[in-house]
Formats: structure tokens, C-alpha cells, sequence
């Protein structure tokens, strides 16, 4: 047998041993290790974006008019996005937006990435280019009201996704920071010695520099800061992001606290959409732009084709 001959025997073995173990690989071999769905399975499974929008198209035949949103609500009137296109500059991402929610209540939104959610955010608090559409909170429109208007005569408060102390100030600085709308800074430490008494974490820590915090003081920080103007609707961008699980559960505790014990009405982003779904009262689903879905959320949470694109099967 001459070299040529060898050579081709040996490759014939090599690929031979390789298929057989392809076949034993239990990524190939065992179902449950592909996930399908919006946020979940490995870079070979996952759903893109694009086929998350395309395999959507149904849902957008049956867009949520302004009264199945009104009925969610409990046809409350609180505050209500109406036909709202919005983006940033000439770049268009919200499509004829519309949203209501109820005082007290909870909503929400849920989609792929570039859907659009943190934009309904950044335009109900002034960080878009509004074309045309209507904001109202308690029956005043806002619109057009700059940020710090919004804060100190509507009461909408902002809590940003990105951490946003100020790392060098002590604890107590950051939450005087959040009263810089406050007629005077002894008016921002009245409503600070509040937040103390209702949070004693943050009040042990108040002479510490902010940046000792862990993840979730942080998170708690940015929260409480929120609070010092006395709020009654919070927006909440990506409140588990970058917190490890012991301290996601307790952002969200403290959120349904605010909710259900304060009143306070809360409009969520949430990219882990299991657990912002679990958290709220009204769920929205979004995709490139449009409100495609709209129901209770726990009529999402079993919804298996919203389970499949957007729960991670």
C-alpha cells in the first residue's frame, strides 16, 4: 500500500470518529438543550431579532385598540399615551404608540432588543424628538413639558438603566442630589431623613462614599433618590440589570412595596421578561416600534406563543 492510499484510509477514520461523536453530543442529540425564544438558549438557538419580527406578524393583524387598552386600565384615565411617534433626531422608532394606565398600577413592556421599549421612556420624560401624538398625566398634557417640569408639577420621576450615583458622594449627598428641584437643600434633607426611616440599609451607610455600595444598594440608592420629590409615577428602565439574582428579588420587592403600599404607579422596561411579567399588572408587548400586544400579565405569562418569541419557550 503506498502513502497516498494510507493517507486516505486515515482520513476516512478521522471523519468517521467525528460523526460519531456529533451523534453523541448531547447539544445535538438532547431537545431540551435548544431554547427558543426571545432572551434564552445559546448563539445557535436563539431567536434574531428579525425572525422574532417576522414570526410576530399575526399579533400585528390584531393590534390592541384604545379601548381594549382602556379596559386594562380600568378605564381609569390617570395617564395616557395617544398615537405617539417619537424618536431621536430624523430616526423614527415609536409608530403610532398608545398606552393607559390606571393610578396605582402597574405596566410592563416587554420585546426584542430595537423594539423601541426604553423609547417610550426617554419620550415620556422629555429624551426624544416627539413628531406628533399626546402625553397626559392627570388630566394635564405634558408633552412638550420640559424634564424638570415633569418632575415637580406632574410628579414623574425617571430611573435610568445605566447606574447614575454619583460614585465619590457619600450616600447621603446622592440622596440631597435627588432634591435639587426642592426650593432650598434643608427642604431636599427633610425629604432625605424620609427616605432613612423607610429604608434603614441606606441610612447605615449614609456617611460611606456611594461607591462601597453593592450592586443592589446601588439599585436602592438610585430608587430612594427617585423618591425625595414624592412621585406618583415612577418610570423603571431594566431595574435587574447587571444585579445578581440575591438582589434582583429585592429591587422588586421594594418596587411592589412602592405599588401597593404607596400608591405609586409604576411603568417598567424589563429585559428579564418572566419576571417583569410576574411583577406587573398589565404586560404590552412591542416589536420594531408598535404595540403589537396588550394584555394582563399573567395572561402573557400563559400565553404560549408569547412564551415561545419573547419568555424563552
Amino acid at each position: 500500500m503506498d502513502d497516498v492510499d494510507k493517507k486516505k484510509r486515515q482520513r476516512k477514520k478521522t471523519t468517521s470518529a467525528q460523526k460519531k461523536t456529533a451523534k453523541k453530543s448531547p447539544a445535538s442529540h438532547n431537545p431540551s438543550s435548544f431554547i427558543s425564544g426571545y432572551g434564552a438558549g445559546n448563539v445557535e438557538t436563539i431567536i434574531s431579532v428579525e425572525e422574532i419580527n417576522r414570526q410576530s406578524d399575526s399579533f400585528k393583524k390584531h393590534k390592541p385598540s384604545k379601548d381594549q387598552l382602556a379596559q386594562l386600565s380600568g378605564y381609569d384615565n390617570f395617564f395616557m399615551i395617544d398615537a405617539l411617534n417619537a424618536g431621536y433626531g430624523k430616526m423614527q422608532i415609536l409608530h403610532d404608540f398608545n398606552l393607559r394606565i390606571g393610578a396605582g398600577q402597574s405596566l410592563c413592556i416587554i420585546g426584542p432588543n430595537g423594539a423601541g421599549k426604553s423609547t417610550v421612556l426617554h419620550s415620556i420624560f422629555g429624551f426624544t424628538t416627539i413628531k406628533s401624538g399626546s402625553i397626559v398625566a392627570q388630566e394635564r398634557e405634558v408633552t412638550y413639558l420640559d424634564t424638570n417640569k415633569k418632575i415637580s408639577y406632574v410628579g414623574i420621576a425617571y430611573i435610568m438603566q445605566e447606574s447614575s450615583i454619583f460614585p465619590d458622594m457619600t450616600v447621603e449627598e446622592n440622596l440631597w442630589m435627588g432634591g435639587f428641584l426642592k426650593d432650598n437643600l434643608e427642604a431636599a434633607k427633610e425629604s432625605a431623613e424620609l427616605i432613612f426611616d423607610k429604608y434603614p440599609r441606606l441610612a447605615n451607610r449614609r456617611k460611606q462614599a456611594a461607591r462601597i455600595l453593592s450592586g443592589g444598594e446601588k439599585r436602592l440608592l438610585e430608587i430612594a433618590r427617585a423618591l425625595i420629590m414624592n412621585p406618583q409615577i415612577l418610570l423603571v428602565d431594566e431595574p435587574s440589570i447587571g444585579l445578581e439574582p440575591k438582589y434582583i428579588n429585592a429591587v422588586f420587592d421594594i418596587l411592589y412595596e412602592l405599588q401597593h403600599n404607596d400608591n405609586k404607579t409604576i411603568i417598567m422596561v424589563e429585559q428579564n421578561a418572566k419576571k417583569g411579567l410576574e411583577f406587573a399588572d398589565i404586560g404590552y408587548v412591542m416589536v420594531a416600534g408598535e404595540l403589537i400586544k396588550a394584555d394582563k400579565a399573567d395572561n402573557l405569562l400563559k400565553n404560549p406563543e408569547i412564551g415561545r418569541l419573547f419568555l424563552g419557550g
